[in-house]
């Protein structure tokens, strides 16, 4: 059948039915919430006159949960505006209202008998062909939809958000023996392109894939620590970025997630997996995570955990770690290992695997033991969880966020070399790992053609991963570099479009980025049609400017210098701006200062719907100068109409600029005008490349014409001056800003309203741009500026001075 999903009903209210219900409402799908009713009035409704008929009563469950989801950061809606979306109500009333709906996704307590019970009668209300999923994470899939009609059986399955929808890119698909496969090929498909998600097949077994083997690494890592003597911060460092991983660690992941979560996984995996697992064992709680459990001490939901907040004799927070052998919190210490200060120069993480390993101190035996443990678990897991390891890393990666899986990470040790340490510590992996080495494959991935392959151990060959077709993946097209350099490298993508991918350290924007934009727009112009600037960088797509070394020439008052980098920067940008073929340009993640400007320039921009984008330069004392305050006039201009308060419009873009507001999504980026109506917002983060590409193939082949610079940009002069001014003057008086605030403020305001002019009139572009300059130069002799900059570089937050 032809399935179109307008309408989804989400049974259950807690925090992942809300937050469910929440990003279906962020992709446009009206929503239906529903909780139970609660059995007793509260002395406030009874005070309040209110009766057990009264919908305030009636919803008090649903309403309570779902303002708590609206107010808990961070958000789970890309904009407020979007909780208008999602309609409340409850089981007894509203239940019916899912005729009307064409998904049901149900998200209430894990109990079978309660699931049965509601899925009995949500198969007497649905419509025929009517989807219905279950959230669950702990219950059989197949034993929910016992008793249920055949339609009900067919249109019957799992989808396991991971928690929070938003963020978070896993979905499992679990489809029953009696799922219809349409149904399934459905599921994933619509949560890959319409939920932003990594869709993951999986099989109807304990913990589905990704919990199956992340709590698998997360106890027996805690468990090495737990013998080597490791502290809670010791782990968290190996365990955090340095290794691919998030920053959370493994004991502050645990605190987030909360112990009795990650307890209540764990005594499920291990009673289910008596005859079946070999290392069901595993499960069994370390001492220390028992200890923790029996003292309630569950993480942040309890105020404590692996560790505690507390406010010094200052009032200032202070984290504080659990000492395993006092039970004590104690000052977190800094961690210093021998092989992770060999590795700090091992920028790519892929590349820093293998010297991880082979680490000579604790860090690199924590590393082989706890890699060597998990490999050889994850080899015994197929075929009982999965067929296929990509899947396996998939479920890793998306689930709990890590840069690589499993088997990708053994492929970067390289497998022969593992296999040894694995031996070295009698922890053989399955037979069929042995077979693939003896039959000459010496990887679980390769890259043919610009796709990857994957080892599948049924036939003993590689076969592709399935859906990359709508992916551009740059690390598979190392072969299609047509020119790089130290920051920057050009990708011949197909089709007559170029990619610039960004390299240098969180994508900053140096001399070497700066060449490779005006390298790429250069061989666009002469050779392709079109120029996609993009990245698969984690951290960033652009943090902006090299500040390290503006730093440097602000020190040494190298303002000719300055004025140079300042003066290409800004020629840079105008250049993409006004290229002779189309400039597509595709943020993710952070876009701040530069990485804004290059973005406010594009002929089109298709962001990720995670990007956090914002002009953030006067955090460190500076305004935007490479045509980003320029913009935003010409953009404030351009809303001008007859009638129109023109300085509110001018004040809001003034006050973005001054706050340093970053967006905390694409979409709000739309309503602080860093994004317009023509821009284009992806949810799946793998598709972003591709979808740009796309965008630079429509706008040359719909007849792409070279645009004029622009010389009808409305400026206020000295009337918005005075009017800003005077707003500066009472932030000030009332100890709001510093003098410096103020300072920057000011600078900021005489450029966005076009500089000392009488009246109000129309500008151009580079009459913008070199006032920016200009005030941008003055504050770099400015020695507050100065210290601002240090603090940032010093790897704290600018000093408020």
């Amino acid at each position: 059948m032809n399935r179109s999903i307008r309408k989804v009903a989400v049974l259950g209210s807690g925090i992942m039915g809300s937050r469910i219900a929440c990003h279906f409402a962020n992709i446009g799908v009206e929503v239906l919430l529903l909780d139970i009713v609660p059995k007793d009035l509260t002395d406030a409704e009874k005070a309040k006159g209110i009766t057990t008929d009264h919908p305030a009563f009636r919803n008090r469950i649903v309403n309570d949960s779902f303002q708590a989801t609206l107010k808990a950061t961070p958000a789970s809606l890309y904009s407020p505006a979007f909780a208008s979306r999602i309609k409340l109500g409850n089981f007894d009333d509203n239940l019916a209202d899912i005729k009307n709906y064409d998904w049901v996704i149900e998200v209430v307590v894990e109990r079978l008998d309660i699931k049965r019970s509601l899925y009995e009668k949500v198969d007497a209300l649905r419509k025929p062909g009517t989807l219905v999923t279950s959230n669950t994470s702990g219950i059989p899939i197949h034993l929910m939809a016992e008793g249920r009609s055949e339609d009900f059986r067919k249109n019957f399955a799992g989808t396991h958000f991971f928690n929070p929808p938003r963020y978070l890119r896993l979905l499992e698909i679990i489809p029953t023996a009696d799922t219809d496969e349409s149904v399934v090929d459905f599921l994933m498909h619509y949560g890959e392109l319409f939920l932003g998600k990594t869709t993951v097949l999986c099989k109807d077994t304990p913990g589905f894939i990704a919990n199956r083997l992340g709590i698998y690494a997360l106890i027996q890592t805690i468990r090495v620590a737990e013998e080597m003597g490791l502290s809670v911060d010791e782990v968290d460092k190996l365990t955090g970025p340095v290794a691919g991983r998030p920053k959370s660690g493994t004991y502050r992941l645990s605190d987030v997630v909360g112990l009795d979560t990650t307890v209540h996984v764990a005594n499920n995996l291990y009673a289910s997996g008596e005859g079946k697992d070999e290392s069901r064992d595993a499960f069994v709680l370390p001492e220390i995570m028992q200890k923790l459990f029996d003292n309630k001490w569950l993480g942040d939901k309890t105020g404590q955990g692996f560790y505690k907040k507390i406010k010094d004799d200052k009032g200032k927070s202070v984290i504080l770690a659990l000492d395993f052998k006092t039970l004590e919190y104690v000052p977190s210490g800094k961690v210093k290992f021998e092989t992770l200060e060999g590795t700090k120069n091992i920028s790519d993480v892929y590349k820093r695997f293998g010297a991880l390993v082979a680490g000579k101190d604790k860090a690199g035996e924590f590393y082989r033991k706890t890699f060597a443990d998990v490999f050889k678990y994850a080899t015994f897991r197929i075929p009982e969880i999965s067929d296929e390891i990509f899947r396996i890393d998939q479920a890793i990666t998306a689930g709990f966020g890590w840069q690589y899986g499993l088997f990708e990470t053994w492929d970067a040790i390289g497998v022969k070399n593992m296999l040894a340490i694995m031996e070295s510590l009698d922890l053989k992996p399955a037979a069929w790992v042995y077979e693939m080495l003896a039959a000459g494959n010496e990887s679980f991935y390769k890259v043919e053609h610009g796709k990857r392959l994957y080892y599948d151990i049924p036939s003993k060959s590689y076969k592709r991963i399935p859906g990359q077709d709508s992916f551009i993946l740059l690390s598979n097209l190392s072969n299609n570099i047509v020119w790089k350099n130290a920051g920057a490298n050009l990708y011949d993508i197909g089709d007559g479009i170029l990619n610039l991918e960004f390299k240098s350290k969180m994508n900053t924007m140096g001399s070497e980025v700066i060449e490779g934009i005006q390298k790429g727009i250069g061989l666009a112009e002469k050779d392709f049609r079109g120029l996609v600037i993009g990245n698969e960088a984690v951290e960033a797509f652009s943090a902006g400017a090299n500040l390290a070394m503006l730093f440097m020439y602000a020190v040494e008052q190298e303002f000719d210098e300055i004025n140079l980098v300042i003066s290409q920067f800004q020629q840079t940008m105008m250049r993409a701006r006004y290229s002779s073929v189309p400039v597509v340009v595709a943020p993710h993640t952070l876009a701040l200062g530069g990485g804004c400007e290059l973005t406010l320039h594009a002929d089109k921009v298709v962001a990720h719907a995670e990007t956090y984008i914002g002009l953030v330069e006067f955090g460190v004392g500076l305004i935007p100068a490479g045509g980003g305050t320029k913009e935003m006039a010409l953009r404030c201009s351009d809303m001008y109409q007859a009638g129109d308060p023109e300085l509110n419009i001018l004040q809001n873009a003034f006050m973005n600029i001054a706050q340093a507001k970053v967006s905390t999504s694409a979409y709000e980026a739309k309503a602080m005008n860093y994004l317009q109506d023509k821009d284009q917002i992806v949810l799946n983060r793998s598709r972003l490349i591709a979808e740009a590409k796309q965008a630079a193939i429509d706008l040359a082949e719909n007849g792409y014409t070279q645009p004029k610079p622009r010389h009808d940009i409305k400026v206020q002069g000295k009337t918005g001056i005075a009017l800003f001014l005077a707003g500066i003057t009472q932030m000030r008086l009332a100890n709001y800003i510093s003098d410096h605030d103020a300072k920057i403020a000011g600078k900021l305001a005489y450029v966005i309203n076009g500089g000392d002019l009488s009246y109000p009139q129309l500008v151009s572009e580079q009459y913008l741009i070199d006032l920016e300059r200009e005030a941008f130069l003055s504050l770099c002799g400015e020695k507050k500026t100065l210290e601002r900059m240090q603090g940032l570089l010093n790897g704290g937050k600018p000093p408020r001075n």
